[in-house]
């Protein structure tokens, strides 16, 4: 049976550092959760280190803006890692060849910007489907349309044998009380039509590596068990984390908040049956992060 809790600070004592999911967890997508900014501030008064883990697929620094407009300060977390970095570095190393088939809105354009992390970066350039070597997916053209609506263009790439980069393995994310299609959703489309997909993000190993990264950048090392993980994806967040053997907190009143018959706190025996048909375990739960 998982651990249900009422704060962060309750379990927060034998850990470090936290690795935080940002939507779902810290903002709707709209504003910022004003208890789990304070629960973040509390942990990092003890002397914590926040992390932000987050699957948008973006640079930090683009992050890091669109959270201080949604409300949130930035004194309650200390580093960001994005999957788009993640995906990004892949990219300018050649990952699906160096020219590419963009499959995204414009806002997520700035994943073509330069990285300094990686040294001599190929050249990438943005082509048709017909003239491409790969595709680089931020998401969904129109993030409310059928991802199956996609099929078509995706035949003609599976046919000519093109690697699917995936910058954002979530499925779905919930803007306020609306749910959109994520990058993940046409991932799984086109792996399903036999296509070849590369993920960055949460629960692949690369953004996580990035996180310790940027966690050592300001202190010490600090070492897996004393990390605790938030988020409130169970199949990203709380697997990725069980798979680098992370600790994790699972925030339930994000995308589970039905399944799992979120108020204030989980229904146990329907979040048993969720964790269940998951086959995956979090170390502990609660409704919302505070």
């Amino acid at each position: 049976m998982v651990r249900i809790v009422d704060s962060l600070s309750e379990v927060s004592a034998p850990y470090d550092a936290v690795f935080c999911d940002l939507w779902g967890c810290l903002h709707d997508g709209t504003r910022a959760h004003p208890e789990a900014v304070e629960a973040l501030r509390g942990f990092k008064a003890q002397g914590g280190s926040v992390v932000l883990l987050t699957n948008a697929p973006r640079p930090r620094a683009s992050v890091a803006a669109q959270i201080a407009d949604l409300g949130v300060p930035d004194d309650c977390w200390d580093t960001i890692a994005t999957s788009g970095d993640s995906a990004r570095a892949a990219m300018f190393r050649g990952a699906v060849g160096r020219k590419v088939w963009f499959v995204g809105q414009d806002r997520d354009l700035e994943f073509f910007e330069p990285l300094n992390i990686v040294a001599d970066p190929a050249e990438i350039e943005r082509v048709d489907l017909e003239a491409a070597e790969g595709i680089v997916c931020c998401g969904p053209f129109d993030p409310y349309a059928d991802p199956a609506d996609m099929r078509g263009p995706f035949l003609a790439a599976k046919a000519r044998g093109l690697t699917l980069l995936n910058a954002n393995p979530d499925v779905v994310v919930d803007r306020g009380d609306r749910r959109e299609w994520c990058a993940g959703a046409l991932a799984e489309l086109y792996r399903d039509m036999g296509g070849e997909v590369l993920s960055f993000g949460k629960p692949y190993p690369p953004i996580y590596d990035l996180a310790r990264r940027r966690l050592s950048e300001f202190g010490a090392a600090v070492s897996d068990d004393r990390i605790l993980a938030i988020g409130d994806g169970i199949a990203t967040d709380i697997a990725g984390a069980q798979g680098e053997g992370i600790d994790s907190l699972f925030v339930t009143g994000g995308l589970a908040r039905e399944e799992t018959g979120t108020a204030r706190q989980p229904d146990p025996r329907r979040l048993a049956d969720f964790v269940a048909a998951h086959q995956v375990t979090p170390t502990f739960a609660m409704g919302y992060l505070r």
